[in-house]
């Protein structure tokens, strides 16, 4: 992986007595006790910002700026998903409090290193564009807003329910024929948004209404995965014995990923 220059936890070992309380502080998952001593699981799974500096009662955690490996975002969230799952929420939860120093912090060659605020532009050529087509919309319901719908709306009771992020329809050009036609619908930002209050929310409409199943819709993104985190955790609490898929968008609008389960397990 390339080496830049960049801030970086640097971990005391003279001091360093193994107590562990830098763990939990950690959002990415990037420290753990080896032979009795805090190390970084990887170098590019530490942001640099700090989070666990106030809570070494040693004083052996500081930061430096030294050549090492680039923040990796992305390995870090599947890190996060293999190791300790339940900690995905904090994470994102820490990128939404830090997005305005992670560039400062992660970016090189003018690309920042979260993949959710990188700039990117591309050019249609005139033969990929399809003949423009009247259709009529799938939307059936009002609102859609997960802030904004109620528990117990009509339009969820024995319904099919996708729960999506909010770029994804953008992004997709047949979304309302591929996903929306016949099923209920509720929207957010798992980048921007209240990931516990979201995760309340679903949890109530799955316990209030007779859904029959649940698809989380999200982009492709790191940070976008909040959205199926917050589908599992609901489903999870729920209670509830349905089937679940997952869709994975990418940034020009194309499927890249469908994965279906059975229940809340």
């Amino acid at each position: 992986m390339t080496k830049i220059k960049r801030k970086i936890i640097k971990i005391d070992e003279e001091k360093c007595d193994g107590c562990g309380l830098c763990i939990p502080s950690c959002p990415e998952g990037a420290l753990q006790i080896v032979d009795g001593k805090a190390k970084l699981v990887k170098e590019s799974f530490c942001d640099g910002l700090g989070a666990c500096l106030g809570e070494c009662p040693q004083g052996a955690l500081t930061i430096e700026g030294i050549e090492v490996e680039e923040y990796d975002e992305e390995g870090v969230i599947a890190h996060i998903k293999e190791q300790s799952p339940d900690l995905l929420g904090k994470h994102l939860a820490h990128l939404k409090e830090h997005a305005h120093e992670l560039p400062q912090y992660h970016s090189h060659a003018g690309i920042t290193a979260c993949p959710s605020a990188r700039v990117l532009h591309w050019e249609k050529k005139e033969e990929e564009a399809a003949e423009r087509v009247k259709i009529s919309s799938g939307l059936r319901q009002w609102p859609i807003q997960l802030c904004l719908v109620p528990r117990r709306a009509p339009y969820f009771q024995n319904a099919d329910l996708i729960l999506v992020a909010d770029c994804v329809p953008f992004a997709n050009a047949n979304f309302h024929t591929d996903f929306l036609k016949g099923k209920a619908i509720a929207i957010g930002c798992p980048k921007l948004d209240d990931l516990n209050a979201y995760v309340t929310k679903v949890t109530q409409i799955l316990e209030s209404s007779d859904i029959k199943s649940l698809k989380a819709i999200h982009m492709e993104v790191p940070c976008c995965y909040g959205l199926l985190h917050i589908a599992q955790k609901a489903l999870s609490k729920s209670g509830k014995d349905i089937p679940f898929e997952s869709v994975i968008v990418g940034i020009k609008g194309e499927i890249l990923k469908e994965v279906g389960s059975k229940g809340a397990g």
